[in-house]
């Protein structure tokens, strides 16, 4: 009696191993992924890589070209000490110089700017009375507001701002009322 049950026992384990193995074999044959669903896949794969290689494109030809449009703004800036040079010699010119002095300086001064104008530096207009805003304007000090209507507002522009190329390269340097 105790043959017969380990003999049954043992049957039913070749049973359950043979189901298993059954099993098994029968995922291994739906696991296996017909062509269409490996053409698919390898399509898919291929248009993402394309994209991903026509965005890369994209990006570094728009990286050349703003390496370009900038590339001379480290010359420019040191340039605009020189221009604000040359407006404070043709106020001193002015005061108290020659006309024909003032002619050849401001002469000189205009081809210099117009020059730097050609290579995209641009002055931005600031005036008294224009509202501050923190993108364009540096507030080097306050003070109280001559008028009502001045507060919060530029009072005085003490140093021209640029921009190259709508960059802003340097600020305008303002006061602002209180």
């Amino acid at each position: 009696m105790e043959n017969q049950d380990i003999n049954e026992e043992s049957i039913n384990k070749q049973e359950d191993t043979k189901i298993q193995h059954e099993a098994t074999s029968e995922d291994n044959v739906t696991a296996q992924p017909t062509a269409e669903e490996l053409l698919a896949v390898e399509k898919d794969r291929y248009i993402r890589l394309y994209a991903e290689f026509e965005n890369y494109k994209k990006r570094t030809s728009k990286e050349k070209m703003e390496f370009f449009q900038y590339a001379n703004q480290d010359m420019m800036v040191s340039m605009l000490g020189v221009l604000d040079d040359f407006e404070r010699a043709i106020k001193e010119i002015a005061k108290n110089g020659n006309p024909a002095d003032l002619q050849g300086v401001e002469l000189i001064y205009n081809k210099f700017k117009n020059k730097l104008i050609e290579k995209g530096l641009k002055t931005m207009e600031v005036k008294a009375g224009d509202s501050f805003n923190v993108d364009l304007h540096e507030a080097i000090t306050q003070i109280p507001a001559p008028s009502e209507d001045l507060k919060g507002k530029i009072v005085d522009v003490i140093e021209t701002g640029y921009t190259l190329n709508d960059k802003v390269i340097r600020f305008a340097k303002v006061v602002t009322g209180n």
